[in-house]
């Protein structure tokens, strides 16, 4: 089949390396591309966001399956007007995104169908959500309604610190909620209309800082599976949350099909929603893609030709991946650009590793930094510590002098018993 995918970043490059791989992809083409996805598909500079152009492009080059990538063309859109033209999207349509594109809509949802999540209000101005605070207890989370790139969320341990994400957000849609107590782990579930499957857990790091300190970030790295998401608590969150969503979803008349991303809290009374994603996250889709097993275009195609019920369920390869995003200096706020990166190829050179590309352009064809977080190295791995060594010799061996990155991503797994192995960056 001939696959367009839309998007230019870390989770589109994993995306494009494993469709790559899938028997079933005579072609891939990517709207925008970068360098890293240019290694497996033909690149065409247009706006994945431009529904016209999409359709456009799609016509152009006999297009089978669309896979949308990041979350605005989403809620842009794009999956409805490519639908409307007769194409097969792997992607929800805009009323459907909602479930990412606004908080509150989430909220309201989880509510009305009792499916387990913090109490919140919802507010329309910084008045009232300065005064919604009194019905608080500290820590408090504060989330813009809308999209924010997984930097919206501010953890208020102080009634200032409240006050200021209040006003840093403005007069604009947000969710005062109560702070869940627990560990976090993301689960990612196919979901066509009222059937629901999961696919892989993973976790990430969202703190920009050692030790998860500093503020939130679109994430410093990631490993999958998530261990601590048990095949029990996986079922549980799959029965109490995804399936109710997505049933929910269908009777609204806004069935989902795609990737629904549930951030989950394994609280002491299970786990709870915190947030859904319309897409795979980034940079975890970087540790998942490795270890998914078989034809994955046609798998992406089952669920939007709505056959996901009829087909064998997913399977996963036993091992472990784990991803460590290099950023540019001064991210998550003004990060440089312009840096000079070298050396990825030697990076790759490492066992089991794999380079994706999140934020690079070429200069003068010499591969440069264009974004805030700039490459995530992926290894695969039989244990978790290996993989662990393995992705950390990777970083190592790139050349990026205005690039920084965390050296504890995986810490929870550590403090668990996985052990350190030889040649690790510990």
């Amino acid at each position: 089949m001939n696959i367009l995918l839309l998007g230019s970043g870390g989770r589109e490059d994993a995306l494009a390396w494993r469709l790559r791989q899938s028997p079933s992809c005579e072609a891939l083409v990517a709207a925008p591309g970068n360098p890293g996805i240019a290694r497996w598909a033909e690149c065409v500079q247009a706006d994945p966001s431009d529904p016209f152009a999409m359709t456009e492009l799609a016509r152009e080059r006999a297009i089978d399956l669309v896979v949308i990538g990041p979350e605005a063309p989403l809620v842009a859109g794009v999956g409805d007007a490519l639908r409307n033209a007769g194409f097969k999207v792997f992607g929800p349509n805009a009323e459907a995104a909602r479930l990412e594109g606004s908080k509150g809509f989430t909220k309201d949802l989880c509510w009305a169908n009792k499916i387990p999540t913090a109490s919140y209000v919802r507010v329309d101005t910084a008045l009232a959500a300065t005064a919604a605070l009194d019905g608080f207890s500290l820590p408090v989370v504060i989330k813009a309604d809308g999209l924010a790139a997984g930097k919206g969320v501010t953890v208020a341990t102080t009634r200032e610190e409240a006050e200021a994400a209040i006003a840093a957000a403005g007069d604009g849609a947000m969710v005062i909620e109560d702070f869940l107590v627990g560990e976090e782990a993301s689960l990612f579930a196919l979901v066509d209309g009222e059937t629901a499957i999961a696919l892989a857990s993973a976790q990430d790091h969202k703190r920009v800082g050692e030790g998860d300190t500093g503020p939130n970030t679109g994430g410093m790295g990631a490993y999958a599976p998530a261990p601590v998401l048990t095949p029990e608590l996986q079922e549980r969150a799959m029965e109490e949350i995804i399936r109710p969503t997505a049933r929910a979803m269908a009777a609204q008349g806004a069935a989902y099909s795609g990737v629904l991303y549930a951030g989950l809290m394994l609280t002491a009374d299970g786990p709870k929603l915190i947030e859904y994603n319309a897409r795979f996250g980034d940079p975890e889709c970087e540790a998942i893609m490795p270890l998914i097993d078989g034809d994955f275009a046609e798998l992406l195609m089952a669920v939007a030709r709505g056959r996901l019920q009829s087909i064998e369920p997913p399977k996963l390869l036993p091992r472990h991946a784990m991803t460590v995003v290099v950023a540019a200096k001064g991210y998550p706020g003004q990060p440089a650009g312009g840096g000079a990166i070298r050396a990825v190829e030697a990076a790759e050179q490492v066992e089991g590793v794999t380079v994706f590309h999140a934020g690079t352009t070429l200069a003068d064809g010499a591969l440069a930094a264009s974004g805030g977080r700039v490459l995530a190295v992926t290894a695969v791995a039989d244990t978790f510590a290996e993989a662990r060594a393995r992705a950390y010799r990777g970083v190592d061996a790139i050349d990026f002098a205005d690039g920084f990155h965390r050296r504890d991503i995986g810490w929870r797994e550590l403090e668990r018993g996985a052990a350190t192995p030889e040649g690790s960056a510990e």
